[in-house]
């Protein structure tokens, strides 16, 4: 692509063979058989088959698949029937997850506009936009969308919104004149206008340089489309704890199957046997009980203003050591703001959203940003004040009418009669203004002694060159040397605060007319204002809570790098005052880079190949990325990063089809509420797990031993899937929506590359699982007969004994810091305890339930026996969990 932003207008129009009247007909239909329609290509995403096949294909469902063919193949139809229901919930869920996540494309090809003013055979025609070609001429006034990638050629007053592209807040003035850098940032390219931003002021003649894939916004589409979709951390995880469940469950099975044919039991019977163990090793609910808390999850985050679009990303959020957040609109308010009227002899903060009492002297200075201004406030329907026109100048009203002016009671006052119109080169805006016999003399500090008053507003250092006095107290001195190097120094100070500076001046005239710009000539100057789009007001203490979690916050903005590095300092995201443009960081090696990364939180003026190639260098080095954005631009690094948190309000739609998860309510702040729900759950997941495995160790050392006791098969493959199902099932989504520990956002992200149980996890299953067996173990010895074979209550005090130790598991597990019994903390647990409890009762008791399980009924003491099961179980947690507690307090005293 070349820098055509380096290039005369003329030689623009040379190179691609075009006039001032444009292209005829037929050269354009001849270059649209070369370049191609004007319109953003798709590859074409992954087949909505092969998503589907995928979902399918993982370890865990596998592994379940295989079980209920065993099943079917064994005429157990039950069995095969729960499996496969577990099975095709996981899948539909699975797909239709992964299936949403390919519409970006499609939000980003929405974008291209349908019809354009044109030149076209020496006329303004009406063509589609997908029509144009590099050549063209298009005529831009306010309120277009961007067309195509073009080189100004005319610009009267042309202002272009380039936020979506850019991440720059404020609309750009566009020129025409030739750029000497060829590798400037495009937000510096000010002679140049690219294909989905929006006109915001003005108009313009611009010449189609790159249309469709050739453009800046293909170039992203290029992008979105080549960042492949990864599992999350705990999907790699689960996969690989379902391979080693698989082997672990091959080897169990195998082990069943040999000692039971040496000990002289039939083939059939220990082949039933060996998949009986099999299903005892798999946690069938794992997958479903995942799912499910997942969705419980996403829907307590929407309470808190995320929607999420992925489920598991849910999980990811718990793991996120750094965010990578934009700043416009995300970080800030995207509403430009004055913060500071400098005066001579005083400066005057304003607070965002606070009305001021501000002193009358600052009238003046106030009413000649209110007066010199083309745009308009409206109040919406919250009853805040809405812009209509520059955000600069809107941000001008904004300060006089909290100050206590409206602009139509002081225009009625000093009506307009004449303007000289902002330009580039003077860098000034000019109004002259009749001072009527109604104006009151002391209502600016200031009376008029003329007919007209002129105000003026531009760059300091330009109203400096044409001032010749300065307003100080109410009277006017003459403007020194020491005065105007005291001006430009405030002026400095500002700016390096990352604030756009605004001088204002005046003038008396006796006559209103046009003399060029003699009107412009012997101002005196009246004071300054600094304008910046100011922090959201709960970032700054949610980017502390980040810190505090051990989550790194990174900067990554299109704006300038005194804004950035400005915003930055004030919320406190980092200590290193240092901000890397993406000039800079396309001059770095990957070594290099990989360096930088580790110590530089601030990227300022960078490219959507610049924000992807940051995120792929933190994931690089092991962090789980989150990277927050709004725009167009931020699109391949939302869906780059392992969680893409999208704003909902002011979010295009091409970031939030890219991303994982959306703020509803565009605040910072929510991500760490977001960040805070993934952390309980993968807590909780963990928890489940913990449960799950240790009552299957359980179940799998009863079903291992009782053949070498003595003692015929323990369970039935259909009371294990019972077992499996109802006590895992429902106890861990029980589990599953525990409220969180008190240290949760206290403690540093667990690592990346940690395995999904932790030692003292594998520990935990090993006691837990091996307490459940003595205990089962012990109660079928207890009442196993072997001269009456036929009776077979000691099968139901196992069957009995496993299921409630596994529900005092689950109350011991609970989280820390509430009663094993506490209602309030989590409703459902105890909802769905009491329904476990009552279905193993049905299991034990129901005649109707009697054919599939044929358990004959106990005693109640042989039920409280096998109930103080898990009694003991639930104490034995508990002692192990504070055990835990205490020692991890003693260590961090």
């Amino acid at each position: 692509m070349e820098n055509w932003h380096t290039q005369s207008a003329e030689a623009t129009k040379e190179s691609l063979g075009s006039g001032n009247n444009g292209l005829s007909s037929s050269e354009a239909q001849k270059r649209l058989a070369i370049y191609g329609h004007n319109e953003l290509l798709d590859r074409g995403g992954k087949n909505p088959l092969r998503m589907l096949w995928e979902q399918f294909t993982q370890t865990m469902v596998l592994i379940l698949i295989a079980a209920a063919v065993i099943s079917a193949f064994l005429g157990k139809d039950l069995e095969t029937i729960a499996i496969m229901a577990i099975v095709v919930l996981f899948g539909v869920l699975g797909f239709v997850q992964e299936y949403r996540a390919e519409k970006a494309m499609a939000a980003l090809k929405r974008m291209v506009v349908p019809t354009v003013r044109a030149r076209r055979n020496g006329s303004v025609q009406e063509v589609s936009a997908r029509d144009l070609v590099p050549g063209d001429i298009v005529l831009l006034e306010a309120g277009n969308v961007v067309p195509a990638d073009m080189r100004v050629l005319e610009s009267a007053n042309l202002r272009v919104q380039e936020a979506a592209l850019t991440g720059e807040s404020e609309a750009i003035e566009k020129q025409t004149a030739a750029l000497s850098k060829p590798d400037m940032p495009i937000g510096d390219r000010t002679n140049m206008v690219y294909l989905g931003t929006n006109v915001a002021h003005g108009r313009g003649v611009a010449l189609v340089v790159g249309t469709g894939m050739q453009t800046e916004l293909g170039k992203i589409a290029d992008l979105l489309q080549e960042v492949e979709t990864k599992q999350t951390p705990l999907q790699q995880k689960l996969d690989q704890l379902g391979k080693l469940l698989a082997i672990l469950g091959f080897v169990a099975a195998a082990m069943m199957l040999i000692l039971g044919v040496l000990t002289g039991e039939p083939l059939e019977d220990m082949f039933l046997t060996a998949v009986s163990l099999a299903v005892a090793v798999v946690p069938e609910g794992l997958p479903a009980v995942v799912t499910i808390t997942l969705a419980i999850g996403a829907q307590r985050m929407l309470t808190r203003h995320a929607l999420m679009r992925k489920l598991p990303a849910v999980e990811t959020l718990g793991s996120v050591t750094i965010i990578c957040s934009d700043k416009t609109g995300t970080l800030t308010e995207n509403r430009m703001t004055v913060t500071t009227v400098n005066l001579q002899d005083e400066v005057i903060e304003f607070t965002p959203g606070e009305s001021i009492n501000a002193p009358q002297k600052a009238n003046l200075a106030l009413a000649i940003g209110m007066l010199c201004n083309d745009s308009l406030l409206s109040t919406n329907s919250d009853g805040e004040p809405d812009i209509i026109g520059d955000p600069t100048e809107g941000a001008l009203l904004i300060a006089a009418n909290r100050a206590g002016m409206q602009k139509e009671k002081l225009e009625e006052l000093l009506p307009r009669v004449h303007e000289q119109p902002f330009d580039s080169t003077r860098k000034r805006m000019t109004t002259v203004h009749k001072v009527t016999a109604a104006f009151p003399s002391d209502a600016l500090q200031f009376t008029p002694q003329a007919s007209y008053f002129a105000c003026t507003k531009g760059a300091v250092d330009s109203l400096l060159k044409i001032a010749d006095k300065v307003w100080i107290n109410g009277q006017t001195e003459p403007l020194s040397e020491e005065w105007h190097e005291q001006l430009l120094q405030t002026n400095n100070q500002l700016a390096q605060k990352g604030m756009r500076v605004l001088g204002l001046a005046f003038r008396e005239l006796q006559e209103p007319a046009n003399h060029g710009n003699s009107i412009e000539d012997k101002l005196t100057f009246a004071g300054m204002v600094g304008i910046i789009d100011p922090p959201r007001a709960a970032v700054k203490s949610a980017v502390a809570t980040c810190r505090t979690a051990g989550i790194r916050p990174i900067m990554i903005t299109g704006d300038h790098p005194l804004t950035a590095a400005a915003i930055a300092h004030e919320l406190r995201i980092t200590e290193n005052p240092e901000a890397l443009t993406g000039e800079m960081l396309n001059n770095l090696s990957e070594a290099e880079l990989e360096e930088v990364v580790s110590r530089v939180s601030i990227y300022a003026r960078v490219s959507p190949e610049d924000k992807l190639r940051i995120v792929e260098m933190l994931q690089k080095k092991g962090d789980i990325v989150a990277m927050t954005g709004d725009g167009v631009n931020d699109s391949p690094a939302l869906k780059t990063a392992n969680i893409g948190v999208a704003m909902g309000i002011t979010g295009t739609d091409v970031a939030k089809e890219a991303s994982d998860m959306v703020l509803l309510d565009d605040n910072f702040a929510t991500i760490v509420a977001a960040v805070e729900e993934g952390r309980v759950i993968y807590d909780n997941l963990i928890r489940f797990v913990k449960f799950s495995l240790g009552g299957n160790l359980g179940k799998v050392l009863v079903m291992l031993c009782t053949p070498l006791l003595g003692m015929p098969i323990a369970l039935t493959p259909l009371q294990l899937l019972w077992l499996n199902l109802l006590t895992d099932g429902l106890m861990g989504l029980g589990l599953g929506t525990e409220p969180p520990e008190a240290d949760t956002m206290n403690r540093a992200p667990r690592s990346p590359d940690s395995a999904l149980l932790s030692k003292k996890d594998i520990a935990y299953i090993s006691w837990s699982g091996v307490l459940i067996a003595i205990i089962t173990l012990g109660m079928g010895i207890l009442y196993f007969d072997p001269t009456n074979p036929e009776d077979l209550r000691w099968q139901t005090m196992i069957f009995a004994t496993l299921g409630f130790a596994q529900i005092g598991n689950a109350f011991g597990l609970r989280a820390y810091g509430y009663t094993p019994f506490s209602f309030r903390s989590n409703p459902l647990f105890i909802l769905m305890a009491v329904l476990t409890f009552g279905l193993q009762l049905a299991a034990i008791y129901a005649p109707f339930l009697d054919k599939f399980f044929g358990l004959p009924a106990l005693t109640l003491s042989e039920l409280a026996l096998s109930m103080g099961a898990g009694v003991v179980t639930m104490l034995a947690v508990m002692l192990e969990t504070r055990f835990y507690k205490k020692k991890k307090a003693t260590n961090h005293n």
